[in-house]
């Protein structure tokens, strides 16, 4: 068998038999938005769930009811209840919701006209953390991942006139969920991403990938089909003025191979190429894609095949803004990115959670290279087997979702997990998983090290990598700035090292002598230590200073400073660029001019 058509099966041998790969380019679809206004509970205690037994009710909120008569008994009523925009989360637009953690109901009232001969699907593209969704009264099931997209057929339950769906979100942390009971960001709770109706055909490309081919001057292609006309059906790939075709086989999978060199996508040309996936005679999938190779060569990472520097950044999806929250629609997402092609980044960490996809297509359009992560962050269940298919499940959920994306070019397994023979068979576990999904991209996490003024990048994780990370904070949890002057680094391993994270906490607009903490001056004083003490680490292929801009945590009460805000931004919640910025952008200037990304 082709070796790329069993990375396929393969891919498709891991999802669950009761479920089906998400619907590929949801926003190419036939698309109704369910965004806007909903109605909303507030319910700590799970009345609208379980009854006084604690047994799930079959009564509950999700049935949306009404009274059918004055004499029956109903203590709940979404028509007169308050409202909250969706997307959106709870803690940003309601100030006595701000540190809640519990469940809340969402209920959109909408009208639709189904069509004979077409299928519709519901799909979440995140909420936070677990939801439980119907439609109409029936419940459609429920979803763990506060960053993964989800979706539920309702063909023949979505019907003509007012439909009801009525979706219960639960934010608590748990000790053995993905991420755990302790992050270093703010526990945003709701339907934070765009609920949209897809209507489909009845038979219709499920799913695909497009991608440069093995050998030179091909493309290759693979269609997922999903109904009953799917055995045998015509399947056609158009790519720029190239085209292919093909058919289905049984499992209504098809492979296309095409001549074809399109043009190579970078940061400084960030070419994308529209493409056409059409079966059985319709008007097909268009999608706009980057076509570039990525591969690591020694301590080189390596772009179409020369070697490039990843001046990067990490950046968290909140938006720029007063009260923090999370991003809402592109533009926000784009204001973002900007802030990042201004500092003269070509790479962001997105952390520590897969980002909204269309976070991916903005950075594909801007030529920002990424690195994707799932939120297995710091100390989770290792020994725990579900934790384990939870965290895989949302690492598959990414990669599927964001194959056919040219910027990414990681996948990020994790963030600071401990040393132990627990932590690394589960580690391990999820590299052998991202690999058995994609062979075309690299794989790191942030890793340990050792040692104090001699470092060491040993973790023994970093087998199994293609690419070394490691967040290190000398100058602030770890020293004075001008530690940096005695501190080295080395690599156990012969692999290119990104130092995923390095910075220090200041309040912009304060300023003061520079060896005081807090100030401007403190963390550009940072980045001033630290760029000579990278300089010299011979694999050192990039950087993700930490972080673009000021972040809601918790974990950060300090009054007057902090007041709720992770202060490592180098520019403020508001977007003001701190003196560090400038730092570290003319660093990356001179970067640029040595180390092109072609």
């Amino acid at each position: 068998m082709n070796a790329r058509l069993s990375l396929i099966l393969l891919f498709l041998s891991v999802i669950p038999l009761s479920a089906s790969p998400l619907i590929q380019n949801p926003g190419g679809r036939d698309v109704t938005s369910l965004n806007g206004t909903w109605k909303i509970i507030v319910d700590p205690y799970e009345t609208g769930y379980f009854d006084y037994r604690h047994q799930e009710s079959a009564w509950g909120y999700g049935q949306d009811a009404k009274p059918k008569n004055k004499q029956e008994l109903l203590e709940y009523d979404f028509d007169r209840s308050p409202s909250l925009q969706v997307p959106g989360d709870w803690n940003s637009q309601r100030e006595d919701l701000k540190y809640y953690e519990g469940t809340l109901w969402y209920r959109k009232a909408f009208e639709a006209t189904p069509k004979a001969g077409k299928r519709y699907f519901l799909r979440f593209d995140a909420a936070n953390y677990e939801a439980k969704v119907w439609l109409n009264g029936a419940k459609l099931g429920d979803h763990r991942g506060g960053f993964t997209p989800f979706e539920f057929e309702v063909s023949g339950i979505l019907k003509t006139g007012r439909n009801s769906v009525v979706v219960k979100v639960d934010n608590r942390r748990h000790e053995e969920a993905v991420p755990t009971v302790n992050t270093d960001w703010w526990n945003y709770g709701g339907l934070t991403r765009d609920v949209t109706l897809i209507e489909t055909e009845a038979t219709f490309i499920r799913d695909y990938a497009v991608t440069l081919g093995k050998d030179a001057g091909t493309v290759e292609a693979w269609a997922l089909l999903d109904g009953p006309a799917a055995s045998g059906m015509p399947v056609s790939l158009k790519v720029d003025g190239w085209r292919a075709e093909g058919r289905a086989d049984q499992t209504g999978l098809v492979r296309l191979l095409m001549n074809a060199d399109p043009a190579r996508w970078t940061p400084e040309d960030p070419r994308l190429i529209d493409v056409t996936l059409a079966a059985g005679g319709t008007s097909g999938i268009h999608d706009r894609i980057g076509f570039r190779k990525i591969e690591t060569k020694g301590v080189d990472i390596l772009l179409n095949g020369k070697p490039v520097f990843l001046r990067g950044i990490c950046l968290h999806e909140e938006p720029i803004s007063e009260k923090g929250g999370r991003i809402q629609n592109a533009v926000q997402d784009r204001e973002l990115l900007a802030l990042a092609k201004d500092l003269g980044c070509n790479f962001v960490r997105l952390a520590h959670y897969p980002h909204n996809e269309a976070m991916l297509r903005e950075a594909d359009r801007l030529g920002l290279m990424v690195w994707a992560e799932v939120p297995v962050y710091w100390t989770i269940q290792w020994e725990n087997a579900a934790t384990f298919e939870n965290a895989k499940s949302q690492l598959e959920a990414m990669i599927q979702r964001d194959k056919n994306r040219a910027s990414v070019v990681i996948w990020s397994v994790g963030n600071e997990t401990p040393r132990g023979d627990a932590r690394l068979k589960f580690m391990n576990g999820l590299v052998d998983a991202a690999r058995s999904l994609d062979t075309t991209r690299l794989i790191s996490a942030a890793l340990e090290q050792s040692g104090d003024l001699e470092r060491r990048v040993d973790d023994p994780l970093g087998h199994k990598l293609d690419v070394l990370g490691l967040n290190e904070y000398v100058g602030w949890y770890d020293g004075a700035p001008d530690k940096c002057r005695r501190v080295s680094y080395s690599s156990a391993l012969e692999k290119p090292l990104i130092i995923s994270e390095f910075g220090g906490d200041a309040k912009q607009g304060l300023h003061g002598p520079k060896e005081e903490r807090w100030n401007e001056e403190y963390q550009a004083w940072i980045y001033e230590e630290q760029l000579p003490m990278l300089d010299k680490i011979s694999n050192l292929r990039g950087m993700t200073p930490w972080i673009l801009k000021d972040f809601r945590s918790p974990r950060r009460p300090l009054p007057g400073i902090q007041d709720g805000w992770n202060r490592k931004g180098l520019v403020s919640n508001l977007g003001k660029k701190k003196k560090a910025f400038a730092v570290l952008k003319k660093y990356y200037e001179a970067k640029a001019k040595t180390t092109p990304s072609r």
